[in-house]
């Protein structure tokens, strides 16, 4: 089991490091499905400037079409700690996640691992085309890990940092335009 320091360290480390590994990798069919669903967002956005007033519209993607879309987004940000998102989608917006995270090159402290992986179970609500992500359960490298102390532990570790300190609890704009999303197994739904 992991000890509350070691995960302390990891808090830590993965809040401020940046890795020098390189970004994921894709194969031109996820690039492509990463880069659809962008302009489809983007259509979204220029639509939702133009539209007054009107009925809601609905787009619907496939689970493998998001991932795709995380994974290019991941990839063309560079993200320096997360590697790698997959989610599994279920009925009434409940989710289920993987994320691998890189801290090759680092100096770590020992005992830790320089690729790990945190799992999760949540659920999500929308309201006024913002989300908030209710972590259920969540497992570092197989672990179980209290969400009050992880969420803790990332303030406090933004806080040292003098960024914004976030939180699993707070409340997070969506891409201009959408208004609401929802899941049903294999499909993600948003609403414009």
């Amino acid at each position: 089991m992991i000890s509350q320091r070691t995960f302390v360290r990891v808090a830590v480390l993965l809040c401020f490091l940046a890795s020098a590994a390189r970004p994921a990798q894709m194969t031109d069919f996820v690039r492509r499905e990463g880069e659809r669903i962008v302009r489809t967002l983007a259509r979204i956005e220029d639509e939702s400037l133009r539209r007054k007033a009107g009925s809601p519209r609905r787009q619907e993607f496939s689970e493998s079409e998001f991932n795709s879309y995380i994974a290019y987004r991941i990839a063309s940000e560079r993200e320096e700690v997360m590697k790698e998102l997959k989610l599994h989608l279920f009925a009434e917006n409940r989710i289920e996640g993987q994320v691998l995270i890189d801290l090759s090159g680092q100096n770590l402290p020992a005992g830790l691992k320089p690729r790990m992986h945190l799992n999760f179970e949540a659920l999500f609500r929308t309201e006024n085309g913002r989300i908030k992500v209710d972590l259920q359960k969540l497992f570092l490298e197989g672990q179980v890990v209290p969400i009050p102390v992880f969420d803790a532990l990332i303030a406090f570790a933004a806080k040292i940092g003098k960024s914004d300190p976030g939180s699993f609890n707070n409340w997070y704009e969506l891409p201009y335009g959408l208004t609401n999303m929802r899941t049903e197994p294999g499909r993600l739904f948003v609403y414009y």
